[in-house]
């Protein structure tokens, strides 16, 4: 009688595609259902919270919202919400053509101008254990960096409006299911390559191991590619825009710079762990650069604007 893994090795041999096409599927579907009920997911997440309560969205950061998505022309902009986030840079997730549609959470510190700061000044930061002092020089210097211009504040909020317009997260949740399919391919090709199909079964184990190892390799470069793309792609679509839009990108990354590199000097040999002495942030893997370097982003802009082509 054959035993239960030589049964299952059987099973999954004749039952190949079908198994493959489920796994894919099943993938793909987990990776997206985050972005297909924002509500639930996403916004709970993200949300803002003041006095045990959901913070609102100020009229003033509506009628910002508004008018970027007016700006952008979106095919669909009734599917397109806002809500207060914590933070202090929107972001996004969602589909803006399924009926749940796409969610962008803007923070607090949009409300803030140099003349009231206390969208930022009214949180409590600590850094190392120890309460920030707004008032003291390296606080003062944060407090700058997070305080945005109305033309930065629309270019911000129109990048995540152009990277869920493009289907960024149909985008992202299909390189998984396309790495696990060419991980089964690159077994096949192989094991007909060095004559493995009817070979030993520790082979044919080894050679699934390396078609595996491919797999990551490929999920990893691939993942990145098509963040930093996403990056990019977006920034562009904004910036062009109009020339404000292209100068408010530029002061929206300058600023982001100039506070990761306070951070680096009040964190200490964390914030040295954290972000580089651009201001750029240190890889989390070593293997892996999840989004294009800010500094590179900031030039790109600033190339658009110095070759007039917004």
């Amino acid at each position: 009688m054959a035993s239960p893994f030589l049964r299952l090795s059987m099973f999954i041999q004749k039952y190949r595609t079908p198994l493959l096409l489920v796994g894919c599927g099943g993938v793909f579907s987990a990776n997206i259902f985050f972005h297909v009920f924002p509500d639930y997911t996403y916004r709970k997440v993200y949300q803002a919270w003041h006095k045990g309560e959901p913070a609102s969205l100020s009229e003033k950061l509506e009628n910002v919202f508004q008018e970027v998505l007016k700006d952008s022309a979106v095919s669909f902009p009734e599917n397109f919400s806002a809500f207060a986030a914590f933070g202090f840079h929107p972001v996004g997730a969602g589909v803006p053509w399924l009926p749940s549609g796409a969610q962008i959470g803007i923070p607090a510190n949009f409300n803030s101008t140099t003349d009231d700061p206390s969208g930022i000044t009214n949180r409590t930061i600590l850094l190392n254990g120890k309460e920030l002092e707004w008032d003291s020089d390296s606080g003062v210097a944060l407090k700058n960096s997070l305080v945005f211009s109305p033309e930065a504040q629309k270019f911000a909020i129109a990048r995540e409006v152009a990277r869920l317009g493009a289907g960024g997260p149909l985008f992202h949740a299909a390189v998984a299911p396309a790495c696990l399919a060419w991980a089964c391919i690159y077994s096949v090709a192989l094991k007909q390559i060095f004559g493995l199909q009817a070979g030993s079964i520790i082979f044919r184990a080894g050679v699934n191991v390396v078609a595996v190892g491919l797999g990551v390799v490929s999920y990893i470069l691939a993942s990145d590619a098509l963040s930093q793309w996403l990056d990019y792609s977006s920034d562009h679509r904004a910036a062009c825009l109009s020339s404000d839009y292209a100068k408010g990108g530029f002061e929206f990354y300058d600023k982001i710079l100039t506070r990761n590199k306070t951070l680096r000097s009040l964190m200490g040999s964390k914030g040295e762990e954290m972000y580089a002495h651009s201001g750029n942030l240190f890889p989390g893997h070593l293997l892996q650069l999840r989004h294009a370097p800010y500094t590179s982003r900031r030039d790109r802009i600033l190339n658009l604007l110095k070759n007039e082509k917004v």
